[in-house]
């Protein structure tokens, strides 16, 4: 434990912070100047790397194949660690954007970032204006031929997976494009939920099938939902949640 503090408050811990403010203030001047979302993600990209060098994290993937680089898609993953954010954006080769909480787009420089780069923000304590934010998010990735990563457990999940919600599904389908399930493993090791301590390691990302969503309505969002529930649970080797509505 020692070790992991001194490593943590000595050299990791600093590192990470410089590199974050020092991307965070080149990504919001370059958003000041109108760069294009392209750009500001290879910027987030060229971060994520960093981050993961600093810390010795290694990325092994599996299944990136199966993407078209000029395709849509929503990847619906798993979510670990805080570390699962830089381990995907360094890996999975797509422009892909997220649904940020609204409040985090009125921040000087950060919210400008958010805006030029084309994240979605979202209500998430009003269902109408989360739905609304959703439903328009889709309606962008169409219309841009963008990608989306969403993590459907609606924050980190401590020792194994918990209910998916909708809203992944519902994106999915609304766009008419496919529903990529990703997960995540060895990025609970790494940071674990609740801990400072950043520990070198191995994140795997595994990548299943695309599923098609074309021929769906918003009316197949629940059995959509529980097929990637499903699927992301084979690719992490953990146990599918027990729904509430069956207890």
């Amino acid at each position: 434990m020692l070790l992991k503090t001194f490593r943590t408050f000595l050299w990791t811990g600093p590192l990470i912070t410089l590199a974050t403010l020092i991307m965070a203030s080149l990504s919001a001047a370059a958003a000041l100047f109108h760069a294009s979302g392209e750009t500001l993600h290879s910027m987030a990209r060229f971060w994520a790397k960093l981050l993961l060098r600093i810390a010795f994290v290694r990325v092994e993937t599996e299944g990136i194949d199966t993407l078209d680089p000029l395709g849509s898609y929503v990847l619906v993953s798993n979510h670990t660690s805080y570390f699962d954010t830089p381990a995907i954006i360094a890996s999975i080769p797509l422009q892909f954007r997220f649904f940020a909480k609204k409040g985090l787009f009125e921040i000087p420089l950060f919210g400008t970032h958010l805006k030029q780069a084309g994240h979605f923000p979202i209500v998430r304590d009003d269902a109408r204006a989360s739905l609304k934010s959703l439903i328009e998010g889709a309606k962008q990735i169409q219309e841009r031929h963008l990608s989306v990563l969403i993590f459907p457990e609606g924050g980190r999940s401590e020792q194994t997976l918990r209910e998916f919600k909708e809203g992944a599904a519902l994106i999915a389908i609304r766009a008419g494009v496919p529903a990529v399930p990703v997960g995540i493993t060895g990025a609970r090791g790494v940071l674990p939920v609740g801990s400072m301590h950043v520990l070198p390691g191995v994140i795997r990302i595994r990548l299943g099938e695309p599923i098609p969503t074309v021929a769906m309505s918003p009316r197949d969002r629940g059995p959509l939902t529980e097929n990637l529930l499903h699927r992301v649970a084979e690719l992490t080797g953990e146990p599918v949640p027990v729904s509430h509505g069956s207890e």
